[in-house]
């Protein structure tokens, strides 16, 4: 009778490969949990710091109710001028300007000069002042003075039937007269530089430009 020859295997042994499997696989689930924990850690970190961006994002338009009003808020406007526009206008009667107006402003918020106007009577491109009365001749009519704000407190007219003297005026103060414009100053101050002083008001129709009625209209406002 033939005896098959057999290795007899020890618990210890076969044992060895399923206990290397087992710690295998908690060594694996021990991984796989860390990193599942890791996750919510930072999932949590997350939406706690969300929270706190959302909570701080919401003060912030809060800060600026307490701020004052605007510095630009409430200032004053503009000056303005009224005018009493009269004569040979459409319309004539009180007018609002800005400051800095001029006598041709005056007289398009007056409606315009009026068909019989003679534009030569007035220096349109002269400055107007508060509380002036601008008088528009007519054709043939002698041009008025000016009634302007240098009358003194109790009416009188003294600032504005104040002489220009011929010898000692600027520029400014020689357009000041009627029908005397930026043009017309200058070549009584360049005849002034040619000829000397005037000797008398009727001088001023030797210079180029001012005829007999240019100088009719200034004659009584000029002095030597």
């Amino acid at each position: 009778m033939r005896h098959r020859s057999e290795t007899a295997v020890s618990p210890t042994e076969s044992d060895a490969p399923s206990s290397e499997r087992r710690r295998l696989r908690l060594g694996v689930g021990a991984v796989v949990v860390l990193l599942l924990g890791a996750f919510v850690v930072a999932i949590l970190t997350s939406a706690f710091a969300q929270r706190g961006e959302e909570q701080q994002g919401v003060d912030v338009p809060s800060a600026p109710a307490s701020a004052g009003p605007s510095p630009s808020a409430g200032a004053p406007g503009a000056a303005e001028l009224f005018v009493h526009v009269s004569g040979a206008v459409l319309s004539p009667g009180l007018v609002t300007l800005d400051a800095g107006a001029r006598v041709v402003d005056a007289i398009a918020a007056a409606g315009g000069l009026a068909p019989d106007a003679d534009p030569d009577g007035v220096n349109l491109a002269r400055p107007i002042a508060d509380g002036e009365q601008l008088v528009v001749p007519r054709e043939g009519e002698a041009p008025a003075q000016v009634d302007g704000a240098a009358s003194g407190p109790g009416g009188g007219a003294a600032g504005a039937s104040a002489a220009v003297n011929l010898n000692t005026a600027g520029r400014s103060e020689l357009e000041t007269l009627p029908r005397i414009g930026p043009a017309l100053a200058q070549r009584i101050l360049d005849w002034r530089a040619a000829n000397g002083r005037f000797s008398q008001p009727s001088d001023l129709l030797q210079v180029t430009g001012i005829g007999e009625k240019v100088f009719d209209g200034l004659k009584d406002r000029v002095t030597v």
